[in-house]
């Protein structure tokens, strides 16, 4: 039999549409040179001292950092990029901003507002092209467990029939590289995918990337060491949490103060809860928030339901908009807890999970966080079942561990905030 290949290479349209060059070379200038336009005129050479290079650099920045950050959290699953542009870009902007204020550099608010807005066009008419000619298209072997795939959907998944692609360009070949029935002709059709530089990936790789998640059930030595987190990543993210709480602490104090006197009021009891909970390397700590429930009545480790009886009227809000939430930046400021990380268990439910749920200790070589992947994926989580599938929400985090995700979080706990999603 001869099989019909067809190498893997960008049609001219892909490469046009979709490669950094495109942004470089039509979209940077169109967001310099069409508010110069509109602000200075077709004559805007005569004004050339009045152009502020400063602006012009910023802006530029600005671009650059939009288009290098959406591309990078376009890699996660659920990533939903058409509801990060504008926060990523509003983000680059006024970051621009600020380092034009805080070096007293003249810049044009016009100009400023028209590159923002011209930036915002760019991306979504992006992102809508990027719609249309971008589906990920792969071709699945029969074989072990590639057909649990389609059930995740997010691409264009076609299940051979036969060791051959018939003349379709597929972006890459998906098979059990496990399966103990792949029959020899497979595998050579496989090694000759290689061969014509088309990608052949396992499954287990496609279905974390899809999914969000690394499964736990069989971990072999050499994922465990996949999943150590970068240690150099470990500090710059320590040092980031200390600056962030510092900044945030006087502005979030008189919030706190009226939180905890309406606390008060609510319901008899005080207005803080500190719970023993298990942290960084196993390390128990005391975590603070806002008490939500009756004192009388708040026995539990865990909300039973989403109309709970323990929860007070007060505390059924704050719990929806996570305000029970913020005396944790005092944990932060001590080393025990992230912003973002794998959510804190409470002591005994982690000895509890640790014999029923394999390597669930492992979620402890990160900091735990307020807010992390498992939250803005899955939202609550306290039977086994369901903390099985959080493991593995965490376990895709540590194995990813990088800014991109981070600010990817970031971007998805302020939808989650607006939505109330998850909360009991």
């Amino acid at each position: 039999m001869i099989l019909q290949f067809e190498r893997r290479h960008s049609r001219w349209y892909e490469v046009l549409l979709f490669g950094l060059g495109c942004h470089l070379l039509i979209g940077l200038p169109l967001v310099l040179g069409l508010p110069v336009l509109e602000v200075w005129g077709w004559g805007f050479w005569h004004e050339l001292p009045e152009l502020h290079l400063a602006t012009h650099i910023a802006v530029g920045g600005a671009f650059v950092a939009s288009m290098l950050t959406l591309r990078r959290m376009q890699r996660y699953p659920g990533s939903q990029s058409v509801a990060l542009i504008f926060p990523t870009v509003t983000a680059a902007f006024l970051f621009a901003m600020a380092i034009l204020l805080l070096s007293r550099q003249d810049y044009s608010r016009q100009f400023l507002l028209g590159s923002f807005v011209v930036s915002l066009a760019w991306f979504y008419i992006g992102f809508a092209v990027g719609r249309r000619f971008r589906t990920l298209k792969l071709a699945l072997v029969p074989f072990g467990e590639t057909k649990q795939l389609r059930s995740l959907g997010q691409a264009d998944l076609r299940l051979l029939e036969s060791p051959d692609l018939g003349g379709v360009r597929f972006d890459g070949v998906v098979a059990d590289l496990r399966a103990t029935d792949l029959p020899p002709e497979w595998e050579k059709f496989l090694a000759r995918c290689t061969l014509c530089h088309i990608p052949v990936y396992h499954i287990r790789q496609v279905a974390e990337s899809m999914s969000g998640r690394v499964k736990v059930d069989h971990l072999s030595e050499n994922e465990f060491g996949s999943l150590l987190p970068s240690l150099a990543y470990l500090g710059f993210k320590r040092i980031a949490d200390l600056l962030g709480a510092l900044l945030l602490l006087p502005i979030l104090l008189p919030v706190m103060a009226i939180v905890a006197l309406l606390v008060k009021l609510d319901s008899p009891g005080p207005a803080l809860f500190l719970q023993p909970r298990m942290g960084y390397r196993q390390n128990p700590f005391l975590m603070y928030k806002f008490r939500s429930m009756h004192v009388d009545m708040s026995g539990e480790d865990f909300t039973l339901a989403e109309d709970d009886p323990r929860i007070t009227p007060l505390g059924r809000w704050i719990r929806k908009y996570r305000v029970d939430e913020l005396p944790q930046i005092f944990n932060i400021l001590k080393g025990e807890m992230s912003f973002i990380g794998p959510r804190p268990e409470s002591a005994s439910l982690s000895l509890w999970y640790e014999k029923d749920v394999p390597f669930f200790s492992y979620r402890h070589v990160v900091r735990p966080g307020i807010t992390g992947w498992a939250q803005v994926e899955q939202g609550y989580a306290a039977e086994i079942e369901g903390m099985s599938k959080k493991l593995q929400y965490d376990f895709y985090y540590i194995k990813h561990f990088s800014l991109w995700l981070d600010v990817l979080i970031s971007l998805k706990t302020l939808w989650t905030l607006w939505r109330g999603f998850g909360a009991r």
